[in-house]
């Protein structure tokens, strides 16, 4: 009979981080074990339950016991020796007289078939359980007591219900039974399940828990957004804030909370990371987007008069927002600019040295970066000189999270212009996949000059990206130039050779320039992947592309080209183009049209040389689709070439100016990506 299995852990507080994803993991790995037992009747369906002092699992339609099972122990062909066959029937516990003969669909075989009785569900589910635990992302584990087991938190009780039954089964010690314990404070002593089907419904009702992770997000999502529309307000939090939230309460309740207007001189980037960070308050914006002084707090205690709990958040919080008020009246008293010679302090690689020698070549590469843009160089310059000045203020000594927000605040105190303190502030950016990208020239100038400072010189002293490993980001970095640049007609090699010169001479290797072109070309692919086919992007970055401003439409172009009927075929003779060029041993030069002696050279010659301006055109106004299209028209000379005219001939002439027409032909094919690689 199947009936739904249930599994609790009851633990002491999981770590809330790693909450949901321990949850997911404990319930498929159970599902999985009973699917692999064959316990499970039909489709496998299991709900996963986490709380911060529990995970558990309901299974659907799980067995009592496996069916029996027909066993065929297939063996010796019947031409086997004696002894062999006679071996071979004592492995499977029987006389050679009880095995039988059947066909492998190869010979004869001699074979010990029998039936398998199926085990009961509470035999085999003590190890399911068991390895599922053991499977368990956990970094640490810990031990308990005297126990000698080991998990992420010491384990009091365990719940193995089969429908109304419970199963005797003993995992990290523990012996099943049929109740639990539910909220610390709320909960009215044990709660004792009836049915394992009655899990959730008799926790949260007599437990006062709310099992289901998802349930308990979604219900602290709906009163937030309740609450905030009350206060015409929209919340300020992000997924992994509620994600936390969620996992630190079995019984949520949201509450209105408020503290004094006075903060609200405080910039509300400082005030929002602080009750986000610290505290796990969620912050309420006006329809303006500017910080309220009133806030939300999720309670794991229900209770008529919430007034003292609310009155002890706002004291907590009112400490931590006093302080933060200090460090910003602390760091008013100084300036960005005297702050600098702090910064000769501040190591940022011993083999490179100090902050202060960094800001000396990012204002050198700024400078340089918005001359090439075009852009004020003298303002770039100032921007790349105050960039790190924040990085000794208290704000972000308390909140490194703030730097370069703060960085823009006390520019503008200081009276810094206006664009300088913004590229202050966004010269980290971007700081994540699908990050904003600076918004001014000069953000974008200092922005590219700290990436690529940090990328040619941590990759010069030889601390290079391997695996996982990525210390200094230069993955990130690569990738935040590669987008900024796709902006702009700026050469990457020369970006690189020019950071690499403003490095003291010997310090870094001397194939770094070349080494993290490379790198970048690699990201380059992994960038665009997300967009495009693996094929066209490896089409279009064969051929090294070193600005990147018409990258994107070479790539439409080649995307809208592989579509057309003539790409297929001129991908297969761009291929076969190279092949037979690679097999020249002379220097390939211009066409001599007296040596075409077939008509079938003479036509791809008058059809190329009638392309190539039309294809010059399209290129020079960068409409990479009219030139692919273009091309699609030679086709017909192509085709027919290869089918009539023998490159490789016996007379050496002759053999030299059809590849010399070959060389001409792969240069119009590969005049905006290299069509060769294309479906592929």
């Amino acid at each position: 009979m199947s009936q739904t299995l249930l599994i609790e852990l009851l633990t002491e507080e999981l770590p809330p981080k790693a909450l949901n994803n321990l949850g997911n993991h404990f319930a498929q790995s159970i599902a999985e074990g009973l699917e692999k037992a064959q316990l499970i009747d039909g489709e496998t369906q299991f709900t996963a339950y986490a709380s911060p002092r529990r995970l558990a699992v309901q299974v659907q339609n799980v067995k009592a016991e496996q069916a029996d099972q027909h066993i065929v122990k297939k063996g010796l062909a019947v031409t086997a020796n004696e002894k062999a066959i006679e071996g071979f029937a004592r492995s499977c516990g029987v006389e050679k007289g009880s095995l039988k003969i059947i066909n492998d669909g190869k010979q004869d075989v001699y074979a010990h078939e029998f039936t398998q009785t199926g085990q009961k569900l509470a035999d085999l589910l003590g190890d399911i359980v068991n390895a599922a635990v053991k499977k368990l992302p956990i970094p640490k584990v810990m031990r308990w007591g005297s126990s000698t087991h080991t998990f992420v938190r010491p384990v009091h009780g365990l719940v193995v219900m089969h429908g109304a039954d419970v199963l005797p089964v003993s995992v990290l010690g523990l012996a099943s039974r049929h109740f639990t314990l539910g909220h610390r404070f709320l909960s009215q002593g044990e709660v004792k399940f009836i049915q394992a089907d009655d899990y959730a419904k008799q926790l949260a009702e007599q437990g006062k828990v709310i099992a289901s992770f998802a349930e308990r997000k979604n219900a602290i999502q709906a009163a937030l957004n309740e609450q905030a529309n009350s206060l015409n307000a929209t919340v300020a939090a992000d997924e992994s804030l509620l994600d936390e939230v969620t996992a630190l309460v079995e019984y949520p309740v949201v509450l209105q909370a408020a503290f004094e207007e006075h903060f609200l001189a405080v910039p509300q980037e400082c005030l929002i990371l602080t009750m986000q960070q610290n505290q796990k308050y969620f912050p309420l914006l006006d329809k303006n987007g500017k910080l309220m002084n009133r806030f939300l707090l999720v309670s794991n205690l229900q209770t008529n008069d919430p007034s003292h709990i609310i009155s002890g958040n706002e004291r907590v919080l009112r400490a931590r927002l006093s302080d933060a008020e200090f460090f910003y009246k602390q760091d008013q008293k100084a300036t960005l600019e005297s702050r600098l010679p702090k910064l000769q302090s501040v190591v940022y690689h011993n083999k490179i040295g100090s902050q202060a020698e960094r800001v000396e070549r990012l204002q050198t590469i700024a400078a340089h970066i918005a001359g090439c843009l075009k852009a004020d160089k003298a303002a770039a310059e100032r921007a790349a000189r105050l960039a790190k000045a924040d990085l000794v203020t208290e704000m972000v000594g308390e909140f490194p999270e703030l730097q370069g927000t703060m960085g823009k605040y006390y520019a503008q105190l200081d009276g810094e212009q206006p664009e300088i303190a913004l590229a202050i502030e966004q010269h980290y950016q971007p700081r994540f996949a699908g990050d904003a990208l600076p918004e001014n020239t000069i953000g974008t100038a200092v922005a590219l000059a700290d990436k690529l400072e940090t990328l040619v010189g941590i990759w010069g002293i030889g601390l290079i990206p391997t695996g996982d490993k990525d210390p200094y980001a230069l993955r990130r970095s690569a990738l935040g130039v590669l987008r900024m640049l796709m902006n702009d007609s700026l050469s990457i090699n020369e970006l690189l050779t020019f950071v690499f010169d403003s490095f003291p001479k010997d310090l870094l290797s001397e194939n770094t320039v070349s080494e993290v072109a490379d790198f970048m070309q690699a990201r380059l692919a992994v960038l665009l992947q997300n967009d495009y086919s693996q094929d066209v992007v490896a089409a279009v970055l064969a051929q090294r592309p070193d600005r990147l401003n018409d990258l994107q439409a070479k790539l439409q172009a080649v995307k809208q080209f592989k579509q057309l009927p003539e790409s297929v075929a001129l991908a297969a003779a761009n291929k076969r183009v190279q092949n037979l060029l690679k097999k020249s041993d002379d220097a390939l030069g211009e066409v001599n049209p007296s040596l075409l002696a077939q008509d079938e050279e003479k036509a791809l010659f008058a059809a190329v040389q009638a392309l190539q301006p039309k294809v010059q055109t399209a290129l020079s106004t960068q409409n990479f689709q009219a030139a692919l299209s273009e091309l699609a028209t030679i086709k017909p000379q192509v085709d027919a070439f290869f089918d009539g005219v023998m490159v490789m001939a016996d007379d050496v002439a002759i053999k030299q100016n059809r590849l010399n027409l070959l060389n001409l032909l792969a240069n119009l094919l590969n005049a905006v990506a290299d069509i060769a690689l294309l479906n592929e």
